[in-house]
């Protein structure tokens, strides 16, 4: 039996690849901030652990409480929308430590593992606002860029142990809780001088009728972990496919 342990899975993308994996009868290691019971249903190949991706320790403790595993996929991430402007420093640097540093810190913890085994697959989970300028999104996109870059120069270092790195691109997910996570670090909200834009932009977004839905997001990283021929860059969601195309191209 395969394990899969997999960051942010109290909502939205995580918790809907956790249950994807556990119908297909794989062990699954779901972790969350603060563990939730209620979220999964009851299984003896499930385990809900506490995670913060910013803490080394913990970190640490659920590495060792997890054992050994074929799978990582760091899901675990914030939101944010505003202009830089209106983007305080301490925002911005929590930010790049969860998105960004969290996913290259929980990658660092699996790599003796899976180079002394010689197999295992790391997913990280980014955003096709990655692959076109958009306004209000700088740090975020940034943020996630950073990931994007990270993964293509791992996937080289890795080559020689066997163990494949991919990275999943959702879309636009309007069920998921990226809005509400953006909306609780804009307490000040939007500077004045960028209102204007800021209306024209919501609505475009009210407008759009193509979006990725979490299930979009769990059959991509389903196939990054199965398929060894997948490609390395995932697009998930009918929005996501055809921003990744037009960036192609």
């Amino acid at each position: 039996m395969k394990t899969v342990l997999i960051t942010g899975c109290s909502s939205g993308f995580g918790l809907e690849v956790a249950r994807h994996f556990l119908d297909r009868e794989w062990r699954v290691i779901a972790t969350m901030r603060t563990p939730r019971e209620d979220v999964l249903p009851r299984s003896d190949r499930l385990s809900i652990l506490a995670l913060d991706v910013k803490d080394p320790q913990s970190i640490r403790g659920v590495i060792d409480a997890a054992g050994p595993i074929d799978v990582l996929v760091n899901n675990a991430g914030i939101g944010f929308l505003n202009a830089l402007e209106g983007t305080p420093m301490d925002t911005v640097r929590d930010i790049f430590e969860t998105n960004t540093l969290g996913t290259i810190a929980m990658t660092q913890a699996v790599l003796p593992q899976f180079r002394e085994r010689r197999k295992g697959v790391i997913i990280n989970v980014t955003s096709t606002v990655t692959c076109r300028p958009l306004h209000l999104l700088s740090v975020y996109t940034a943020s996630k860029s950073a990931v994007n870059a990270f993964s293509e120069s791992l996937a080289l270092e890795l080559e020689q142990f066997n163990v494949r790195v991919r990275v999943v691109l959702p879309g636009r997910a309007p069920s998921t809780r990226f809005g509400e996570n953006a909306q609780a670090r804009m307490k000040d909200g939007f500077p004045e001088p960028y209102s204007a834009i800021v209306q024209q932009i919501f609505a475009n977004w009210q407008k759009e009728t193509t979006v990725t839905h979490a299930a979009d997001v769990a059959e991509a990283v389903w196939l990054a972990a199965n398929d060894a021929s997948s490609p390395f860059m995932i697009p998930a969601g009918e929005d996501a496919i055809e921003w990744y195309d037009a960036r192609s191209r």
